[in-house]
């Protein structure tokens, strides 16, 4: 089957409505359009889906935007000194990045400066 590059040859011309295959047409169940089977009949619709594709979509971003108002990011507090002003708390996060047999990376931001950081 040849892939199809104008992709709308399955939907009503008037009124955009996905056709039904019948035996010699595709009909339009709402407005009763027909286009002749043999229009239709072979042809393959391609789509590529892509991760990040699926990601914008849910509105789930790959790394932490740091303060940037997120809620999604759960932060809990570590007695961890930051290394540009030393306060002693920080803010971690930690996330699953890589394969499931490794480690999960921790991100740090500190609440006093917004320095972030991340130990794998």
């Amino acid at each position: 089957m040849a892939c199809s590059q104008g992709r709308d040859f399955m939907f009503c011309n008037f009124c955009g409505t996905m056709l039904t295959l019948e035996p010699a047409y595709a009909a339009c169940p709402l407005c009763k359009f027909k286009r002749n089977a043999k229009e239709v009949v072979g042809k393959e619709i391609c789509h590529t889906v892509t991760a990040e594709d699926i990601r914008r979509e849910l509105g789930i971003s790959l790394f932490d935007k740091g303060d940037s108002g997120d809620n999604s990011v759960q932060w809990s507090k570590v007695k961890k000194t930051c290394e540009k002003c030393q306060n002693p708390e920080m803010h971690y996060s930690t996330r699953q990045t890589r394969s499931a047999d490794e480690g999960q990376t921790t991100h740090y931001l500190c609440p006093r400066c917004g320095f972030q950081c991340q130990e794998s």
